[in-house]
């Protein structure tokens, strides 16, 4: 699958950036999420970079035989009509293996969102892993790994470094970019890792 991976990257004029931090147990910041390309790029990349990607998926698209594809891609079904602790279970799932890319999406929709939700953050925090800043620049073609970094509980000023950060990165339809700010915390209660 890497050199099937690297062609299609080639022949659609996409490449990568980056390296896999080690070891391979991190959150990976899928942004900026604007449309449904996104994940289809995202996978490819993951297998320029010999990396199993993990990413959560509403468990309403693993009906067969969508569901087999999703979970050799690397999907988890996630029951989003019910108030689960993702969050949780992600650090239980982190607690639990010796190797894990978990990918969020902080913006966690396609449409344009006030904020990021904090899931992915909190995710790290509870699991002891750092925080590798992944990203999709259309307007570059690259698919890329940034910094691992290690969030320090203030939420605020980790925030910034992340907005910082994704200020040049181009998503696939711009206009649909959030802002790279927190979820305010009123909204926050139960989240998920979304």
């Amino acid at each position: 699958m890497h050199g099937l991976a690297k062609l299609l990257f080639r022949l659609c004029g996409w490449r990568t950036e980056g390296g896999v931090h080690q070891p391979p147990r991190f959150v990976v910041i899928a942004a900026p999420h604007t449309s449904n390309w996104d994940a289809l790029v995202m996978v490819t990349a993951a297998y320029i970079f010999r990396v199993r990607m993990m990413w959560f998926v509403k468990a309403e698209a693993f009906f067969f035989p969508l569901g087999p594809i999703l979970r050799f891609f690397g999907g988890i079904p996630i029951d989003r009509s019910a108030r689960h602790n993702m969050v949780g279970q992600a650090v239980e799932r982190f607690r639990q293996s010796d190797r894990l890319i978990l990918a969020v999406p902080p913006e966690a929709t396609r449409k344009r969102s006030a904020f990021w939700k904090t899931g992915f953050y909190h995710i790290a925090r509870g699991a002891g892993v750092p925080i590798v800043l992944g990203y999709l620049d259309y307007r570059r073609k690259v698919a890329g790994l940034g910094p691992a970094f290690t969030p320090t509980g203030d939420v605020d000023a980790d925030f910034k470094v992340f907005e910082k950060f994704y200020a040049t990165i181009t998503p696939k339809f711009p206009d649909l970019r959030g802002a790279v700010v927190p979820k305010p915390a009123a909204l926050s209660r139960d989240e998920t890792a979304g």
